[in-house]
């Protein structure tokens, strides 16, 4: 007892953030190091951060789920953008779906 998990721990981190009423919202990682379930929960968790009129700038290697909630992406390789766009085409193109999500 007396410890937060990874996932209460990146809640808390979101929430004292939240506190100051920011315009925009960064996000490194959220989701690294949580069990499966919590992933979604926090992904869920900033669907509702941006739905209130916070813009959220996400940086995260779990491809799948960042471009499904994101509006835009850039997808990054050694440092330098090699693609962007609408996020939901951009999951949708070969070069994408081969390198970043199994397809």
């Amino acid at each position: 007892a007396g410890t937060l998990s990874g996932g209460e721990q990146q809640m808390l981190a979101m929430g004292r953030a939240l506190m100051a009423k920011p315009s925009v919202l960064l996000l490194d990682e959220p989701s690294m190091g949580l069990a499966p379930l919590l992933v979604q929960e926090i992904f869920d968790i900033i669907v509702a951060i941006n739905q209130t009129g916070t813009t959220v700038l996400l940086v995260e290697q779990n491809a799948n789920v960042a471009l499904q909630i994101a509006d835009l992406a850039y997808v990054m390789e050694t440092g330098s953008i090699v693609l962007s766009g609408e996020a939901k085409a951009l999951a949708q193109t070969d070069e994408v779906k081969r390198a970043y999500l199994g397809g």
